[in-house]
């Protein structure tokens, strides 16, 4: 009997040893954020692959973008235009990886009627966060589905001389939603490509931030690329130390857009490092 249970017990632990330790390499979990990938760093392969890539960075959350095919014999594209029973297979993909579709995005809607199906999909597919790059004139409405659905809106700043590039349109853009759910998608990268130091846009955005696109890129150029995080020109220790700060709790989607074609590794070193920095924040 004894014998019985010292082989049961060894055979636990030989499970226990080989399982993924992700709760435990999760520092930014105490902080409640979620780091996971935007699907678009891996662009080149269909969803059902970045949801693997994602699983192999050892990374539990995925933002979704318009327009990748979904793969796994699914030829048709990520958004609302997927049947009921496509959502259905999507929802089981991410099951099977243990990942969770938090946030769609960049996105827009030209009518009140496709911000309603983006809506719908939103909530069918339990994505907690949209982000886009609304018309202006769209903005009290998207404000008003926000608060409907309860899914929050995220206003996303590409570069200049884009229309969200500066992040006082961002604010003026949110107050003319007036909603609780509207807030912003700050893409620090991007910020360094149009100039501006993103600690002190993340600071300008206190309060107001619902996502982020995470980057660091080799220079301060408009022409730059992506660098393992905490080795390039970002401020990515200054930027989490502002977020800790100021108790932003929500999704850090990683965007590598470089290396196309074999980027899952460059994510899962920038995601080591930041782990890293977390862990020595103030």
């Amino acid at each position: 009997m004894r014998k019985s249970f010292v082989l049961f017990a060894l055979s636990v632990l030989c499970v226990l040893a080989v399982m993924p330790t992700y709760s435990q390499d999760m520092p930014e979990k105490k902080l409640g954020w979620k780091l996971g990938t935007q699907a678009y760093s891996f662009r080149l392969f269909s969803f059902a692959e970045a949801i693997a890539k994602t699983d192999s960075c050892g990374l539990r959350y995925i933002e979704a973008f318009p327009g990748q095919t979904v793969g796994a014999g699914i030829t048709d594209k990520m958004g609302p235009e997927l049947s009921k029973e496509q959502r259905g297979q999507v929802l089981q993909m991410l099951k099977d990886k243990n990942v969770e579709l938090v946030a769609f995005g960049v996105t827009n809607g030209n009518s009140e009627e496709e911000w309603v199906r983006i809506f719908e999909f939103a909530k069918e597919m339990g994505i907690k966060n949209i982000n886009t790059e609304p018309k202006q004139e769209q903005l009290p409405m998207i404000g008003k589905l926000a608060d409907k659905y309860k899914i929050k809106v995220s206003i996303h700043n590409h570069p200049k001389p884009t229309p969200y590039w500066n992040p006082d349109t961002v604010l003026k853009a949110i107050a003319l939603a007036n909603s609780p759910y509207v807030g912003a998608c700050a893409d620090i990268g991007h910020w360094v490509r149009s100039g501006l130091d993103p600690v002190a846009c993340i600071a300008q955005y206190k309060g107001h931030i619902n996502h982020l696109h995470f980057k660091d890129l080799n220079e301060k150029d408009p022409k730059a690329h992506d660098v393992h995080w905490g080795t390039g020109v970002s401020n990515v220790r200054g930027v989490l130390q502002a977020l800790k700060d100021q108790g932003f709790k929500g999704m850090l989607s990683a965007e590598y857009e470089y290396n196309w074609e074999d980027n899952a590794k460059d994510i899962a070193i920038s995601a080591t490092n930041f782990r890293a920095i977390v862990k020595e924040l103030k």
